[in-house]
């Protein structure tokens, strides 16, 4: 708070509405919690400003209000005064609404009328006191028209509950006129933000106004507005159009100071309207850490790597991205989710227009972009860590040699990193953002089947040291048919949303497709080899108990060896005519049964005898004679 005195007055009274609605349960339509906040609240500050109406049951008039003692503690106080009344009337109009109260429903009606007008003096009061703040410079030109606002947004709110919808339409539009100037002039985009909040709040409102009057275009909330604002503009806020003025002039004088704006975001090529304020704050937090990020990675860019390969702070830039796209979308979620409970919709009046769900769905969308770039940027890492080549953040490493030694938990840390991206990847595939564009749902479903055929490949290798070599080249079986969903898949688009967008967190394209294939191949056949030099290709056999035979051995089993056809064909020795062998078979025919009957009376081999002994036994054999 300011000290007495001359000094400078900070007071927006539409800011400090909306914070503290969205704080203490009117995000849910909860009026009670709310209601007894403000009272807290007013308390405090009558406390602390030394207001109270003495102790006990004697009531002290408190003295009027000085303009040079004038804090902004003041006018919060007269602020959360018309707040608490406003809350307690639509407190009491909700218990009217309600069947166990439709006896005593007249009563409860007129007691919410008798606190929305006190609300309208406590909102009128606040008005006069900044209009005396501003005349004797104390107050900006936008606290004064925050507070004219706020004073015409609930005069108007009384007005229609009264019926009286002509005055009511005509102080909503003036309203609506004056916020929507407040928007153009906004110096950042949280002002902004905030005045299209509560332009999307008062326009059902100028709706149902032009609709009980009989307006043929009572839907044409923005030609309404057009239409009925200029002309009463001047007659309702004194001295309007000086105070625009005055409001532009400050604007200007500001503005080489840096303020923060948000960067459009744009999907399809058309922009999305961020239009509250708190997602303001947190899209800020995001467009920061992005944009330290894309500065981070050109500066790690003077070689062709991707972004922050090869070092510690590449990957832990992510992060900070991260953390704050989870804190947007937690507060997205929470908006729609309040918008669901409320069954409201927003008040922008275009067909078409980009609601807070679509804007969700973005924002799931760009966090889990950023998830998946930093789990490919892990499995680069991770390769590049052992000394292999390094093909992108999306290709596959080539299979290593087996003179290089590879640490047995590189490949199941991979395929974890795998599953998480995969998991993103079907995440991102649910999304209504994603649906309703073919091309991308396509680029999504082909990366999704891209990273299924790297997963079984890393997958295999983990099986191949423990000698499952059937898994393995299972699992490779599998990776051929993701290799092929992935190549059909790409050929039915010939615009790949993901990899001409930005960032682009997993580019794709057919020749990394056929650079896996072909690694697939190279390990299939590798795991092959191995499996039949460990057991002989069989799925039951032991390792340890095989024994792997001599092929000339095998041959000369199962197949007659041809010797003299052999020796021809090599060109060794002539070939024998077949007139010359007849005479030799004859020979060997005429030879074999006498070989038969020398062997039948071959006498019978004699035992063999114990070999001499030698040393010193034989050398004392020839003195002492033998046995």
């Amino acid at each position: 708070m300011s000290g007495p005195g001359k000094d400078i007055v900070n007071f927006k009274a539409l800011q400090l509405a909306n914070e503290q609605r969205n704080a203490y349960g009117l995000r849910y339509n909860d009026y009670v919690r709310y209601r007894k906040h403000c009272a807290n609240r007013t308390h405090r500050l009558r406390s602390t400003l030394k207001m109270t109406h003495g102790k006990g049951r004697e009531f002290k008039r408190l003295p009027p209000l000085n303009t040079d003692t004038i804090r902004d503690g003041h006018l919060q106080l007269l602020l959360f005064e018309a707040e608490r009344a406003w809350s307690y009337s639509q407190e009491l109009l909700s218990l009217s609404m309600q069947p166990a109260n439709e006896s005593r429903a007249s009563t409860l009606r007129h007691s919410a009328t008798g606190r929305f007008r006190r609300a309208v003096n406590w909102s009128t009061q606040l008005l006069s006191h900044c209009q005396t703040l501003y005349a004797s410079s104390r107050l900006s030109a936008e606290g004064l028209l925050q507070a004219t606002i706020y004073t015409l947004i609930v005069n108007g709110r009384f007005l229609r509950y009264r019926d009286d919808f002509e005055d009511a339409l005509v102080q909503l539009s003036v309203a609506r006129g004056l916020l929507d100037d407040l928007a153009v002039a906004a110096l950042t985009s949280r002002d902004q933000a905030l005045a299209t909040l509560f332009s999307d709040e008062i326009s059902p409102e100028i709706r149902y106004s032009a609709h009980e009057l009989g307006r043929a275009k009572a839907y044409d909330v923005d030609g309404i507005v057009a239409e009925i604002a200029p002309k009463h503009r001047n007659d309702i806020v004194e001295g309007c159009d000086a105070l625009l003025g005055k409001l532009q002039s400050e604007g200007s004088a500001v503005k080489g100071e840096s303020r923060k704006k948000l960067a459009e975001l744009t999907w399809d090529g058309q922009p999305i309207p961020v239009r509250n304020p708190e997602l303001v704050d947190v899209l800020l937090k995001v467009q920061d850490a992005e944009a330290k990020l894309d500065g981070q990675s050109q500066g790690n860019s003077g070689e062709m790597k991707p972004k922050g390969s090869g070092s510690k702070k590449g990957v832990a830039a992510y992060d900070a991205v991260l953390h704050t796209l989870s804190d947007a979308e937690e507060v997205a979620r929470k908006l729609v989710e309040a918008q669901q409970l409320s069954g409201t919709t927003s008040g922008s009046s275009a067909p078409g227009n980009r609601d807070i769900q679509f804007l969700h769905a973005y924002i799931v969308y760009k966090l889990l972009s950023r998830r998946i770039q930093r789990d490919l940027l892990l499995v680069s890492a991770l390769l590049s860590s052992q000394n292999s080549d390094n093909y992108g953040l999306h290709l596959a490493s080539p299979t290593k040699s087996k003179q290089e030694p590879v640490d047995s938990r590189l490949y199941p840390a991979i395929v974890k990193l795998l599953d998480t991206a995969l998991q993103s990847l079907n995440q991102m595939r649910t999304l209504s953002v994603v649906d309703d564009s073919p091309d991308l749902s396509s680029a999504v479903e082909a990366r999704l089947t891209f990273t299924k055929a790297r997963r079984c490949s890393y997958l295999a290798r983990c099986y191949s040291p423990l000698r499952k070599y059937a898994e393995a080249l299972t699992l490779i079986q599998h990776a051929n048919i993701y290799i092929r969903e992935t190549l059909a898949t790409l050929s039915l688009s010939n615009n790949d949303p993901i990899s001409l967008g930005q960032p682009a967190f997993f580019p794709l394209n057919t020749e990394a497709v056929h650079e896996l294939e072909n690694e697939l191949a190279a390990d299939g056949l590798q795991f092959k080899r191995d499996w039949f030099a460990y057991n002989g290709g069989s799925a039951d056999a032991d390792g340890k108990s095989y024994k792997k035979p001599l092929f000339f051995n095998i041959a000369l089993n199962y197949a007659e060896l041809d010797m003299d056809r052999l020796l021809e064909r090599a060109g060794k020795q002539p070939a024998v005519p077949v007139s010359r062998a007849e005479p030799t078979i004859e020979k060997i025919e005429k030879k074999l049964p006498v070989k038969s009957a020398i062997e039948e009376v071959r006498p019978a081999t004699p035992e063999p005898q114990a070999p001499a002994r030698g040393g010193l036994s034989s050398l004392l054999g020839g003195w002492w004679g033998r046995s």
